[in-house]
Order: C-alpha cells, then structure tokens, then sequence
C-alpha cells in the first residue's frame, strides 16, 4: 500500500493505482467530509441494529462469553504459546469459524454489527484468539471467497471453511511488503492454461502454518495495455495438501504470542485454473477490496481492549491508595480515566456505526473502514499505556508473577504487548494516512487527473480543463459561502449540536486546506506526508466526533433521564476540537522540511556523533 502516495517507482504507483476502486457507487460519509460536506442522512439518526439481529447476537454472545470464561487462559496461552486443541474445537462447535459465512453454506451468517460485537468480546478477553478468528473470517479465505468467488467456488470450500478448516492469506513477501509491482512469487500457465505451476515465499501469514486453504496471490503473465506491458497479479485458491506447498518457519513476536504466523513456500505447486478467485490480473483488485471489508475486525476487538482497560483501571483507581486517598480521587490519574472513558465511548460509536453502514450495503466504506482502523487502534494502544501507568509496578508485572504472590492475576503488560501490532497490521498507521489520503483526493483526481497526466492527449487536457473550471467555479466558493450556525442541527441535544456545528465548519476548512494542498503542490503533493497526514487526521476526528454524538443523541432519545451518553461524547468532542485545531494550524506552520533534512543527515551520517558512549 506505500505506492498509494509516496516515494514508489512509477511502475508500482501504476500497478496500484490500476488495482484501486475507482468507482465509488454509493455515497460515503467520509468522502463527504473530505469535500465539505456532512451528509447528514447518513449518519443521523444513528443507524440502529434490527431488533431480531440483535437477539441473534445476543444468543450466541452468550454462549461465547461463558465458553471464553471457562476454556480460554489468555495468560496460559501468552506463556505456552499455543491454542490448545480443546479451544479450537470449542470454537468449531460453536461456529466461531463460520461465522461471516452464510447459512446456505453451512455457516452461522452473522450481520457485520454482531460480527464486530464478536470482536469486541474476544478483544477484551484474549487477543490471540481474537487474530486466530479474524484472521481466518476477515481476511483469510471466506472473505474473498464470499466477495469474489464462483457459485462452484463457494459450494466447494465454504462449508469446509465453516465447519473448521482453517485458512489464511498469502501476499506479503519477504523483499515486498507493500509494493505489489516487486512481488516474486509467481504462477506460470501450463498445459495449456489449465494448470498454473506456482512458485515462491510468503512471509507473516497469520494462520499460515496450520491452514488447510490459503489464497495466494501470484504474478502472472504481464498482458499489453496501451502498448505498455501491465503486470498481472492474480488471486489463486491453494490447499496445504497440494504438493510442494511447506510451511517452513513460524514467526516469534514481541505480543500475540499463541498465534500462528509464518513463512510460506510454494515449489511447483500445481494449481488448476479454476481455483483463480474473480480473474486473471485481479488478484492485487481483490486484495484491497477484501482489506476493506475485513478491517472492521481491528477497531472492533481495538474496543474490547479498551473497555477491558477501562474495567481495569476503574477497580484499582477506587482500590489503590496513596497520598490520603484513593489514586482515582487525584487529578493527574482522574484526568487519564476521563479520557479513556470518552475515547472508548467514541471508538464504540465509530464501530457501531461502520459495522450497521456495512450492513446497509448501500454505503460505501472504504474510508470509513480505514478511518476507524486508523483511529481506533492508536487510541487503544495510549489507552492501554495509559492503564499500565496507573497500575504502576503492577501494570509491569506479568500475570503470573502477580498471582504468585497472591494478587490478581491481570496481564496489563500482555495487553499492552499484545495491542502494539494493530498499528501494523492490514495497513501501518503511516500507510493507512497514505490509502485514506488518495481515496479522500479521489473526486478531485477525477476532475483534473487528464490534466496532470504527462501523457494526456492535448484534446482531452482541454476537455478536462473545462470541466475542472466549471466545477470549482460552484464548488470553492461554497466552501467559503455557507451556513453552519442555529437552527442546523437544533433536533439534537443542545451539548451535542455546538460541537456538529464545528463538524460542519471544519468540513469546508478541511476541504479548503486539501484543494489548496493540491493546486500547490500538484504532482509533488504525494511526496508531502506529513501534511497528508495531519489532513487526514482531521477527517479522523471529524467522523470520531460524529460518532460519538449520532450514538450519544440515539442512547438519549432511549432513555432521556441518563444523561452520560452525552457527558462523554461533549468531552471527546471537546479534546478532539483541540486537536482539530492543531494539526490544521500545524498544516500551515510547522518544521517539516527542516525535520526531513535532519533525517537525511543522519542517513548520510553527519550525527554519528550522536551515537558516541553506546556499546
């Protein structure tokens, strides 16, 4: 994904680029904001889980929450490093494996909004188990297979993937993390096309080691576009039975030590033609459109983590005692709980909503995915940094030395590493900024993406030139000209209103300081990160703040006598506007260049002195 924006060769942003939706067929709230606008229809009221879908879920909770109680050791599974085999079959009774997958298939057929409560449950309890399901369900087989996959396809794996057949997801390299241009791994067409003989070495595949199906994407044979070679990256289904397919080493990580990831390698593995998932050339296509649907699973058990924190830090702030009273009575610590309560609440908004977004199927979601992955996994890890620093030594102190002195066993420290990986995974923080960046850019690429093109005929540059002039000639000044004071959004809590209110102004300088990023910088603006970066961060905490005050108002209109759904959601919203307000003036005031020539310098070694007195 650092092709999306960024210092990659032009073959790999062209590779990528080819592989983005470029289509955007249904509205999406986010892109609204980007582009000054707050479609309010979408959001507000909150979008609300049916009735009879949420007893379902309320079922099958049930059932996970006292199995996860009475089999699942989070600690014991830290320290061994292994999923008993009792849990894993567990997990198949109750249809854990299945759940995504629909009923005609044999698999539970959860709603997105149940699916992420699964999440949030596992999240908070044990996030080894958590990666082991998510893994398989939302990135590994079922996923592409359900998206992308023949009737003949689905009919032959998804029962077996439902009822326990484990899977993964085979595309980084061991050279090529997120430049598909680089991919080594290649599939070669034999006899004819009907077999494809498949060769090479996939590294960091979770579930990889014990999974019976993997998809694997491969580079086939480039095909002329244009009179330019185009290559082809192509999405194959491959079973561990087939020979020439090893796994030959499980990795070893800092956190999330029970699950399994490794190196894959494929020798002459002959894989027959109609296990290519969607169609040749669409393997790179089909990875980023199944990221998106699957990235709900990390903000999701990302909540479950910090309520966990939450639960945590609510007990030992009352219990702990220094200084004449209980540490939860003084300010520095106090000020650290109201914060993580009012960014929890705000993270549960955020997947609340997505996850009933997804399931109206009329919205599309890929920034609002990638926002909430974005958000919500940088918010759990200071979360629980910050319950590690209120429970001190505690905090420190593995589970099982905490028990043998007779404490309470509470795994902080397991949490904390556990959590670290989120920032990682299915898309670095810096690269998730990148791809939200580009898709929030897209409605002006449309526009004046034949301009900028080195290679555009001088009669479409034309063409393009008109209708960009045209455009903007309605749409900037209305980013200047509008109205965002009473009565706008006056249906709402009045505490909640104000802060939609800055919603809505802060569009319309968020969309101004993007345009004006791009008539500036034009081409170059891909090589401007860090101001990509602080704009994206804004749209972040635009969507958080609407969140956070569509679920307070909807939590309010059920009960109008609790009032704490909007205590949370004014506070949030109040901390967020200040960080709002700082990474726009920093957009336009900040160190930037000097930052980056120091980086260099220290690159070209001009500071080795710096390193001087180290071992």
């Amino acid at each position: 994904m650092s092709a999306v924006l960024g210092k990659g060769s032009p073959e790999a942003l062209e590779v990528t680029e080819a592989a983005r939706q470029a289509e955007w067929q249904y509205p999406s709230f986010v892109a609204g904001l980007f582009m000054g606008r707050v479609r309010q229809d979408l959001v507000f009221p909150c979008p609300e889980q049916p009735e009879d879908d949420r007893r379902a879920g309320d079922a099958f909770l049930a059932e996970l929450d006292a199995f996860l109680k009475a089999q699942v050791d989070p600690d014991e599974i830290d320290r061994t490093g292994e999923l008993p085999a009792s849990v894993i079959q567990g997990l198949v009774r109750l249809g854990c494996f299945g759940m995504k997958i629909p009923k005609e298939y044999g698999g539970l057929g959860l709603s997105q909004a149940n699916y992420a409560r699964v999440l949030t449950l596992l999240g908070s309890h044990c996030a080894s188990t958590a990666v082991w399901l998510s893994a398989h369900q939302s990135i590994g087989a079922p996923q592409p297979l359900m998206l992308f996959g023949t009737e003949e396809q689905k009919r032959a794996y998804l029962p077996r993937l439902a009822q326990g057949t484990i899977s993964a997801f085979a595309l980084t390299e061991p050279g090529v993390g997120s430049d598909p241009a680089n991919m080594l791994t290649t599939a070669t067409p034999i006899e004819g096309g009907e077999l494809y003989l498949l060769n090479g070495e996939k590294l960091w595949c979770t579930n990889g080691p014990v999974a019976d199906v993997v998809v694997v994407m491969a580079r086939t044979p480039s095909v002329m576009a244009g009179g330019k070679e185009r290559k082809q990256i192509t999405a194959f289904i491959v079973e561990k039975a087939m020979p020439g397919v090893e796994a030959v080493h499980r990795c070893e990580f800092m956190g999330l030590k029970g699950i399994q990831n490794g190196v894959l390698r494929f020798t002459n593995v002959r894989v027959p033609k109609g296990n290519i998932i969607w169609g040749p050339g669409l393997g790179l296509k089909l990875a980023l459109v199944t990221l998106n649907a699957g990235r709900i699973a990390i903000p999701a058990a990302s909540v479950g983590g910090a309520k966990r924190c939450l639960q945590i830090v609510r007990g030992w702030a009352k219990e702990r005692k220094q200084w004449g009273g209980p540490i939860g009575k003084h300010e520095a610590v106090a000020a650290k709980i109201g914060e993580m309560a009012a960014a929890t609440f705000a993270m549960d908004a955020m997947v609340t909503i997505t996850s009933a977004l997804v399931d109206r199927k009329s919205i599309d979601i890929r920034l609002e995915a990638a926002i909430a992955k974005l958000y919500c996994s940088e918010a759990a890890w200071r979360i629980v940094d910050d319950t590690l620093q209120i429970r001190g030594g505690r905090g420190y102190e593995t589970a099982a030395s905490l028990r043998g002195r007779g404490e309470p066993g509470i795994g902080v420290e397991r949490m904390l590493r556990d959590s670290r990986i989120n920032l990682i995974i299915e898309g670095t923080s810096q690269i998730m900024r990148l791809f939200i960046a580009r898709e929030a850019l897209d409605a002006h690429m449309r526009l004046v993406g034949e301009l900028l093109s080195p290679h555009g005929a001088p009669a479409k540059k034309l063409a393009a030139a008109l209708r960009a002039i045209i455009h903007y000639a309605v749409w900037y000044p209305r980013q200047w000209l509008f109205w965002s004071g009473w009565p706008r959004y006056a249906h709402l809590h009045p505490r909640l209103a104000g802060h939609m209110r800055f919603v809505e102004r802060t569009s319309h300088r968020l969309a101004r300081a993007l345009f004006h990023g791009a008539v500036r910088h034009q081409t170059r603006l891909a090589y401007r990160q860090q101001l990509l970066g602080r704009l994206v961060d804004v749209g972040a905490e635009l969507f958080a703040m609407v969140a956070a005050c569509s679920r307070a108002q909807a939590l309010i209109r059920l009960q109008p006598s609790e009032q704490s759904p909007v205590e949370l959601a004014d506070v949030f919203c109040r901390q967020a506007r200040r960080r709002v307000d700082s990474a726009l003036r920093l957009a336009g005031d900040n160190e930037d260049r000097a930052v980056y020539q120091i980086a260099q310098d220290v690159l070209g070694g001009r500071y080795e002195w710096l390193e001087e007195g180290i071992v």
